[in-house]
């Protein structure tokens, strides 16, 4: 099996033009292996579509699959327009969260970056859990995946190793939830770090993204309308929101290399 290691911000995973095999789930496990494997995030599968141009299927590190991945997304968009798959310069790929369309931005013959609607995000008020024994607030957000945003003073300072995974695994949360840490620089400016549900802690997020750009509108930090710089541990990404509350994502998608497993 032929598989491309590409990131967008450091989430990296492997890719794979072709249909899903049944033991996917055990194939994620051993190849993210960072020790043992080739070492990612999870393996994402590129396929045609009867609705789309391609469809994505997203497997976390853990085996579970994700139904949507903004990081992920725009390296299908990369993927597909360098290895020739296609000449479009918009996509619409399909993914588990509904169909998702893709603006490249192209340099030369390559792309550089690229711009995702992602759909629209819808903010819960915030809530408070106890997190053994201690008191946690944080916003719950959808964005065709679950967040649970926290707003911290300092992101350096924020229990992401310590509390992550117990939110992660929170009974209010029965089947798992994406967890955003998040430091309020600026009405224009974020500071995230995140634990993605089913492969820990990671450098980038890009649903994780919208979603806390979406909690800091809901409190009143950050407008609609606004581009909203989003800094996370792999860099940046620009997300703008508008009113109805349709999100926009813009950031880069990059090649690391080519990889063949061997039994």
């Amino acid at each position: 099996m032929r598989f491309t290691k590409m990131h967008g911000l450091g989430n990296d995973y492997l890719y794979i033009y072709d249909e899903v095999p049944q033991n996917v789930s055990e194939l994620a496990v051993k190849l993210s292996d960072r020790h043992f494997g080739a070492g990612s995030d999870g393996l994402i599968y590129i396929s045609k579509s009867n609705v789309a141009d391609f469809k994505m299927r997203i497997f976390n590190a853990d085996g579970s699959e994700a139904k949507m991945c903004g990081n992920g997304i725009r390296c299908v968009g990369k993927y597909v327009y360098d290895k020739g798959y296609t000449d479009k310069t918009t996509l619409r790929i399909e993914t588990l969260s509904g169909i998702r369309t893709l603006n490249l931005q192209i340099v030369g013959s390559k792309v550089k970056s690229v711009t995702v609607d992602m759909g629209k995000a819808a903010a819960e008020k915030p809530i408070t859990l106890d997190v053994d024994g201690k008191s946690v607030t944080l916003t719950p957000v959808n964005v065709g995946n679950p967040h649970a945003v926290i707003f911290v003073d300092d992101i350096e300072k924020a229990p992401l190793y310590e509390l992550g995974p117990k939110i992660e695994k929170h009974k209010h949360f029965p089947d798992g939830v994406n967890v955003e840490f998040v430091q309020v620089q600026s009405p224009l400016k974020l500071r995230m770090r995140v634990l993605e549900r089913g492969s820990g802690v990671t450098m980038a997020c890009g649903t994780g993204a919208c979603a806390s750009a979406m909690a800091a509108i809901a409190s009143k930090y950050c407008k609609y309308g606004d581009e909203i710089s989003v800094r996370l541990d792999g860099g940046d990404l620009k997300i703008q929101i508008s009113p109805d509350n349709s999100v926009q994502m813009t950031g880069p998608a990059e090649f690391v290399y080519e990889g063949e497993t061997i039994e």
